[in-house]
């Protein structure tokens, strides 16, 4: 009989968290292990959902408790060769970095591309990450930068792995919807973004243009690439000088400041506006 097909089956004993398939699925919650074997978690209906649209879901788990929930989700995945296991609750809980697990994950294979293939396609709007070292907030800027209709999301060197648990559950599947650089020198990332023919402008709190003025100037009518540093130490300052311009959010109320994933909101949405109007001009 296929194997493939016998793990499928409702009737099959749950593998429990000492099964290999899921102790195997379970060292991918470290780096090491998925940088060796090109693969990770991805956890919840929604993150699930898009992964088998974009047929990068390899093997699903399924608590026994939620496999008639997600009988469609798993019928797809195995039209294409993905392999289904049900597992007990506490095998699924042994995947999972959530208290309160969803039933269902999946190890996916990686989907970063290169630079060179990211800019390709000519994207009209980039966010390139310098330092960004928490997954929570990487992964929210990933999720508002597919929202705002960005082409690539740059994790440059010393940057959180955006296949981290928290990253790709804060995602809430973007990960696999827009192109995905992994790594990268930033001088480097920075000058092929600019020979690509995109302005390179710099979230910084301190900034010198305000994004309202900016906007107003028509100075946002054009390809762009924001880059953003960390919350903590905001951005190196040896990639100012790559900047078109350093760019501040006008705080009107009595807030310091934005956090991370707040400040891309409203730099891409600010570009966005401009870029993906009806009536933008088409830059080649």
């Amino acid at each position: 009989m296929d194997r493939r097909l016998e793990s499928r089956r409702p009737g099959d004993t749950p593998l429990s968290e000492r099964a290999p398939r899921v102790v195997a699925a379970r060292r991918l919650a470290r780096r090491r292990h998925r940088d060796s074997g090109r693969r990770f978690l991805a956890e919840g209906p929604q993150a699930v959902t898009e992964a088998v649209a974009a047929k990068r879901a390899q093997e699903l788990f399924v608590a026994a408790q939620h496999r008639q929930r997600y009988a469609r989700l798993c019928g797809e995945a195995a039209a294409y060769g993905a392999r289904v296991w049900t597992v007990t609750d506490k095998a699924l809980e042994s995947l999972t970095g959530t208290v309160t697990p969803q039933g269902l994950v999946a190890v996916c294979d990686f989907l970063d591309r290169s630079l060179d293939q990211a800019l390709a396609s000519a994207p009209q709007l980039v966010v390139v990450l310098a330092e960004i070292r928490d997954p929570g907030n990487a992964g929210t800027v990933l999720r508002t930068a597919d929202a705002a209709g960005a082409g690539a999301v740059v994790f440059t060197d010393r940057s959180v792995d955006p296949y981290n648990d928290k990253c790709v559950r804060a995602s809430a599947g973007s990960l696999f919807h827009l192109d995905v650089v992994r790594g990268g020198d930033p001088h480097q990332v920075l000058t092929a973004v600019r020979h690509a023919g995109l302005q390179i402008l710099a979230a910084d709190a301190y900034g010198d243009r305000d994004l309202g003025d900016l906007g107003r100037s028509g100075a946002l009518d054009t390809p762009t690439a924001w880059l953003f540093g960390s919350e903590a130490h905001g951005l190196p300052a040896d990639l100012l000088p790559y900047a078109d311009a350093r760019v501040r959010i006008p705080i009107h109320g009595r807030a310091e400041s934005l956090n991370l994933a707040a400040a891309a909101a409203v730099c891409l949405y600010a570009s966005a506006g401009v870029l993906f109007r009806a009536d933008a001009p088409l830059h080649t």
